[in-house]
């Protein structure tokens, strides 16, 4: 049985049905033939994700999300932090509900670990695509249903 953990550093953030976000990724997960064995996710604030992104990466700039591949086989093992904040600030300029870009990047966190990537146009497009099929194996819950 995959163990999918959700917790928060800075930040407030919680579930209100954190049972259908674990089968959701599963079935993304299924969807491209992998097995998740241990996959946590951690929300905070930008600050946070910065402080993450200067001393593991190297970079000093804002993000919305980095995943950490901890894997040993093909099967997922890692760990992703998300900001809140930058899910707040692009759902407005994608005219978005929050609910669907922090879905959007939960996502696309796991299809890094997938191997998937998104550093060429071409690499971009296919994120992108794939983004669209994860969001749509999560069409049928209703929106507004999955956080509190």
């Amino acid at each position: 049985m995959p163990t999918i953990f959700f917790d928060s550093d800075d930040v407030s953030f919680h579930w209100h049905n954190e049972a259908v976000v674990i089968v959701w990724l599963n079935q993304i997960a299924r969807s491209e033939k992998i097995k998740i064995i241990s996959l946590s996710y951690v929300f905070c604030s930008d600050h946070k994700l910065l402080e993450i992104n200067k001393k593991y990466l190297n970079h000093d700039y804002f993000t919305d999300v980095i995943t950490f591949d901890l894997s040993e086989s093909d099967d997922i093992e890692g760990e992703i932090y998300i900001s809140t904040d930058r899910i707040s600030e692009h759902a407005v300029e994608y005219s978005v509900s929050f609910e669907e870009e922090l879905c959007r990047v939960i996502a696309h966190g796991l299809l890094h670990l997938m191997g998937y990537d998104d550093k060429t146009e071409e690499q971009q497009q296919e994120m992108r695509s794939k983004e669209f099929m994860c969001l749509s194996l999560l069409q049928e819950v209703p929106r507004g249903t999955l956080l509190v």
